[in-house]
Order: structure tokens, then C-alpha cells, then sequence
């Protein structure tokens, strides 16, 4: 039970480190460095 918890766990954690890193890979190719700079200060 505890294997799948944990599993689950790391897949959230996965997805997230995934989908904040595509945001910011899109962040700099439609605005540039500027822009993604901005996005992730804020």
C-alpha cells in the first residue's frame, strides 16, 4: 500500500517538474529570455 502511494507521489512530483519546465521552454521561445525571466519572478 505504501509502494503505491509513494508512486503516485512521484508521478504528481514528475508531471510538475515537466509542466513548469515546458512553460518556461515556451516562455522562451515565443517571448525570448526577457520574458521568461519575467514569468518566472512572478
Amino acid at each position: 500500500m505504501d509502494d503505491g502511494v509513494k508512486k503516485s507521489c512521484w508521478g504528481v512530483t514528475a508531471w510538475a517538474v515537466i509542466g513548469f519546465a515546458g512553460l518556461i521552454a515556451l516562455g522562451l521561445l515565443i517571448g525570448g529570455g526577457e520574458n521568461a525571466a519575467v514569468l518566472a519572478a512572478s
